[in-house]
């Protein structure tokens, strides 16, 4: 019975919701289109990224070479950006529409 609870849990998991993210689609410079779902999780080039929450406030993505960087603002507009390889980075622009 252990087993099988433990089974459920784990299933879950590659589910969760992560309140905060808002529904989302950015471009960043290299080609880097970034989509997330509200609540998660935040697509890479169509590929799901491996999420990390800091804080109620800030996410980060990561995935194809590259962390994409989520950050609620205090009038709860998300500020995009990224980090690719050696030491490219900048901030990403939100598609309105």
């Amino acid at each position: 019975m252990k087993k099988l609870l433990l089974l459920g849990v784990l299933c879950a998991l590659p589910g969760l919701s992560y309140a905060g993210i808002p529904l989302l689609n950015a471009t960043c410079p290299g080609k880097i289109e970034v989509h997330a779902d509200e609540g998660g999780p935040i697509y890479i080039n169509g590929k799901e990224g491996k999420l990390k929450k800091f804080n109620d406030n800030y996410f980060e993505a990561k995935g194809a070479s590259v962390t994409i960087s989520l950050s609620i603002n205090p009038d709860g507009s998300p500020s995009v950006s990224y980090t690719g390889k050696n030491r490219a980075n900048g901030v990403c622009e939100l598609k309105t529409g």
